[in-house]
């Protein structure tokens, strides 16, 4: 039986959630719900659903969501949602608090529903290319820019672009992290909009910048490990592979053109509520990724705070 589900903010992110629940046989797409009534409306009439003004009378009709709303809005939501035992597929960063995180997978387990968090990338096809293939990574870099958006502006850079990155590092690297040094300023907005950090683990070195300030938009990682080089853009779902073999390097290109993550990441989320895998990304996984995302912010406010009151 397909699981009922509905989509809860259906402004730019939103709707594409929409559009892919509606086009999925595991999935029947019975309604959405946005505080712009007007918007749910119009989607709704699109894609053959209801929309409702309401976040609970939606809940009575669904088994799962997904919540696609402002980050500062987060928190709220969800608990609604996991409250009334509905499955939630959570759009990262989870919350804006280890406090609400740690509250939201309390409530998930008290429930006993799937709280899946939306890190996207680990559904890129190139990412999942690259994890089969990484060992004891010695060296990462990425670079995560792209001009200055019109959504996603109520959380600062780091939340907003570089979490991504700090998911996939700590998937990636599975020894102790030792050292964080982070920089960042404010550009255009009150918040950090260009941020660098250099995480030091026991045998690797992580060196992440990410930026909404930029005239072009790059979304890449390198990784070396012993004889290996690889090197992914994220956009392209493209994953290139440098390899030593004898005196000589070879060179292989994986390129998946046709790949389409968030339909992926919803057909695991819906074969995680009928208990065949675990959530890719839990709520362990989210809170992880969020706490590396606010301590990095934390060290950039420091070092902020310091300049200032050096320069006055």
């Amino acid at each position: 039986m397909p699981i009922r589900v509905g989509v809860v903010g259906v402004g730019y992110l939103g709707r594409y959630h929409v559009d892919k629940y509606a086009s999925l046989n595991e999935a029947r797409l019975v309604g959405v719900m946005d505080i712009d009534f007007a918007r749910a409306q119009e989607v709704a009439k699109t894609y053959g659903c209801k929309a409702f003004k309401g976040l609970l009378s939606l809940l009575r009709e669904v088994e799962a969501v997904s919540v696609v709303v402002p980050t500062t809005s987060h928190y709220e939501v969800a608990k609604a949602c996991l409250k009334n035992g509905i499955h939630v597929l959570l759009e990262k960063p989870m919350a804006t608090s280890l406090e609400e995180a740690e509250e939201l997978i309390a409530l998930a387990k008290e429930k006993n529903v799937v709280l899946q968090i939306g890190h996207l990338e680990r559904f890129n096809p190139a990412v999942i290319a690259l994890f089969k293939r990484l060992k004891d990574p010695l060296f990462i870099e990425s670079h995560r820019i792209s001009p200055f958006p019109k959504r996603g502006t109520d959380v600062d850079v780091v939340l907003d672009l570089m979490i991504h990155d700090l998911d996939i590092v700590l998937a990636a690297v599975h020894s102790p992290l030792q050292e964080i040094r982070a920089v960042g300023v404010p550009v255009i907005s009150p918040k950090i909009d260009i941020a660098n950090v250099r995480l030091e683990f026991k045998g690797c070195i992580a060196n992440l910048t990410a930026s909404r300030i930029s005239n072009k938009q790059m979304r890449k990682i390198r990784i070396f490990q012993k004889d290996v080089y690889f090197s992914l853009d994220y956009a392209k779902h493209e994953l290139n592979l440098f390899e030593r073999k004898g005196n000589s390097i070879s060179n292989k290109c994986l390129s998946f053109p046709r790949a389409d993550p968030l339909r992926e990441e919803l057909i695991s989320f819906l074969r995680a509520i009928k208990g065949e895998i675990n959530p890719v990304v839990s709520g362990e996984g989210g809170k992880r990724a969020l706490e590396l995302a606010l301590f990095v912010n934390e060290q950039i406010k420091r070092q902020l705070a310091s300049y200032s009151k050096k320069y006055r």
